[in-house]
């Protein structure tokens, strides 16, 4: 059984019903969830002239290799709405492997674990709350470790 650890995220529609479908669509279709994060909300990182996302990280325990999950979770987004136009811009839902086992993995559609994850406090925080001790494969920090050092100053709030 692998461990996946995952952030979905969205900045369009009803964020929290789309967030909510994804989990649903992902224990359906990938595996089991066995935790998941409060939802968490953020300015937009990268193109800031967006409205703000709602993030959540999700554990997973799935049977899938690493390229199997990508295809099922991209095949979701795209069920879900997902129109790729314009990077980091708006978008219905977004759902991206951050940890994969310890696991590393370079393929052009798949980098894990998540190359941006150490950058991004929208996915530490929420990672951090299910997983705060679990170790970076490339840095050989715990999660907790690396949101202390991150230097993302965006501001992330439990959503309510």
């Amino acid at each position: 059984m692998n461990k996946v650890y995952l952030l979905t995220g969205g900045n369009i529609g009803d964020r929290q019903l789309t967030l909510a479908t994804a989990k649903k669509k992902i224990e359906t279709e990938c595996g089991r969830i066995v935790r998941s994060s409060a939802l968490y909300e953020t300015a937009a990182w990268g193109n800031t002239r967006q409205s703000p996302f709602l993030n959540q990280a999700l554990e997973l325990e799935t049977l899938m290799t690493a390229k199997q999950l990508i295809r099922k979770l991209l095949e979701i987004e795209e069920d879900m709405g997902r129109i790729r136009t314009e990077k980091y811009g708006p978008r219905i839902i977004d759902i991206d492997i951050l940890l994969f086992n310890a696991e590393k993995y370079e393929y052009p559609h798949l980098k894990v674990p998540h190359p941006e994850l150490q950058n991004r406090r929208f996915a530490l925080l929420p990672l951090a709350e299910i997983g705060a001790n679990l170790i970076h494969p490339l840095f050989n920090k715990t999660i907790a470790q690396l949101l202390d050092e991150c230097q993302d100053p965006l501001e992330v709030k439990k959503y309510s």
